[in-house]
């Protein structure tokens, strides 16, 4: 039930605040197959909601689809037969999309999204009428099915950004609760809110942030003599048990887990490394995200080919950190997990050539 009396600022919603007829007996159009869609699409069809799967006719997601069982038609057919449209396909091209099915959306339908870059940039322009809402997981897809199959869940974001009908929420929470959020649990959000929160986080801490701190980290020490290897271990290797203790109990568990020495350290030392200069620039990077300068640069550079996306993510690759740790993973036997990372990175190769 909702969890009223927590010290939350918002709701938090479980099954049995979702009214599933909600959904039950009309048609959801998932459109794309990659790393949301296919687990979108999978688990709503196995809480026996109508699915169909939106794909370009030359799309190679098309064979996994069907071989799913799933019914495939081109986006702009999907989404004028259905009473949903989850629009699952990557950000930069939603617009398009858009475009392509708008003529078929209908008054009384609902548009769908699982990031709300595009509504709240006016990228996309919904039209009166129409309900416009957010479900989403807040894990990559392949683990949204997995936790599926399993009975277990997913936690996720619900918001509301147009609420023609009045019963907006209502199916949003119904959606949720057909792809197993509302087993973990699913906060109510705002699209504003869950876009600058969820780009800031990246760019100032989960992306950014720790992949920037781990470089200069690695290269003090090899530029001080220390070997690559150690330097690989040290500042990346064991960030993931950091990151493990932190996800499993917070930061408490961690400095609870850590010699007296580490926790010592960590405590005199962090803020002087991470210290305002980079709270300021924070706080830069966060009023870049909230007035839309940030958005406003990333669509010039997809509308100009990428050249600095691609120029960065080839410098990123070539560090000499990823040479040494490709190296050193293939001489220990990861076993189990060596393939569980590989497959990670399949889906995340397949959500970027999403359809």
């Amino acid at each position: 039930m909702t969890d009223s009396d927590s010290t939350f600022d918002t709701e938090v919603y479980y099954d049995d605040d979702a009214d599933r007829s909600q959904i039950d007996g009309k048609t959801v159009a998932v459109l794309g197959y990659g790393s949301q869609g296919h687990a979108h699409a999978q688990n709503l069809h196995d809480s026996g909601v109508d699915v169909i799967v939106g794909l370009r006719e030359n799309s190679s997601s098309r064979a996994a689809a069907e071989s799913d069982g799933l019914r495939v038609e081109t986006p702009d057919v999907a989404a004028a037969e259905a009473d949903v449209v989850s629009v699952l396909v990557p950000d930069t091209v939603q617009p398009a999309v858009y475009e392509a099915i708008e003529d078929g959306i209908e008054p009384g339908d609902t548009l769908q999204f699982a990031h709300g870059f595009n509504i709240h940039y006016n990228q996309i322009v919904p039209k009166e009428g129409v309900d416009v809402t957010m479900v989403a997981p807040k894990s990559p897809g392949h683990l949204v099915r997995r936790n599926y199959e399993n009975d277990e869940g997913t936690p996720g974001l619900l918001a509301v950004y147009q609420d023609a009908t009045g019963e907006a929420r209502e199916e949003a929470l119904a959606y949720a609760h057909a792809i197993g959020c509302t087993r973990a649990g699913v906060i109510e959000t705002t699209f504003q809110e869950e876009v600058e929160s969820d780009l800031f986080g990246e760019q100032a801490v989960l992306c950014g942030g720790v992949t920037s701190l781990v470089k200069h980290g690695y290269e003090t020490l090899v530029d001080n003599g220390y070997s690559r290897e150690m330097a690989y271990f040290e500042c990346l290797n064991e960030l993931k048990l950091i990151v493990d203790l932190m996800y499993e109990g917070g930061m408490g568990e961690m400095w609870d887990s850590v010699s007296d020495t580490a926790e010592y350290g960590g405590l005199v030392k962090g803020d002087e490394i991470v210290d305002d200069s980079v709270r300021e620039n924070m706080e830069e990077t966060l009023e870049a995200v909230q007035d839309g300068t940030f958005a406003r640069e990333w669509i010039a550079e997809n509308q100009a080919g990428r050249p600095s996306y691609t120029q960065l993510r080839d410098a990123e690759k070539n560090h000499d950190i990823e040479d040494v740790g490709e190296d050193l993973r293939a001489l220990f036997a990861w076993g189990e997990g060596e393939e569980a990372e590989a497959a990670a990175d399949e889906e995340q190769a397949e959500v970027r050539a999403d359809d």
